[in-house]
C-alpha cells in the first residue's frame, strides 16, 4: 500500500527534510504522486526509509549507508557484525562510567 510522504514520516517518526536528503542522495526515491500531488512511498521504499533510519541509528554515515543499501548481504553482514562490535566497545565503556558515577554518588 502507498502512503504519503506525511504517513511515512508520522509511521517512522523521522523529519521530512530527512527523508527529501534521503532522496537527493539517491537511497530512496517516491513511486509516484496521488492526485493531490503528494509524494508517495511504496512498500518497498518505506522499507528502505526505515533501514536507512536504523543505519543512521546504530552509527552508519550516510555516505557508508548509500555503499551499503544494495550491496551484496556479505558486504552487509561484516559491516553489521563489525558495528555491533563497536556498539559492544561503547557499551562497556558506558557501564564503566554509570559504575563510577555510582561510587561518586554513594560517596557524597
Amino acid at each position: 500500500m502507498k502512503k504519503t510522504l506525511r504517513e511515512v514520516c508520522d509511521e517512522l517518526a523521522i523529519s521530512r527534510r530527512s527523508i527529501q536528503g534521503y532522496e537527493k542522495m539517491g537511497l530512496v526515491a517516491p513511486a509516484g504522486r496521488n492526485p493531490y500531488g503528494h509524494l508517495l512511498y511504496d512498500e518497498a521504499g518505506q522499507k528502505r526509509i526505515q533501514t536507512i533510519r536504523f543505519y543512521q541509528q546504530i552509527g552508519f554515515s550516510r555516505k557508508e549507508i548509500q555503499g551499503l543499501l544494495d550491496a551484496p548481504n556479505t558486504v552487509q553482514k561484516a559491516a553489521l557484525q563489525s558495528k555491533a562490535c563497536e556498539l559492544e566497545i561503547k557499551r562497556q565503556q558506558l557501564q564503566q562510567l554509570i559504575e563510577q558515577v555510582e561510587v561518586l554518588i554513594a560517596a557524597l
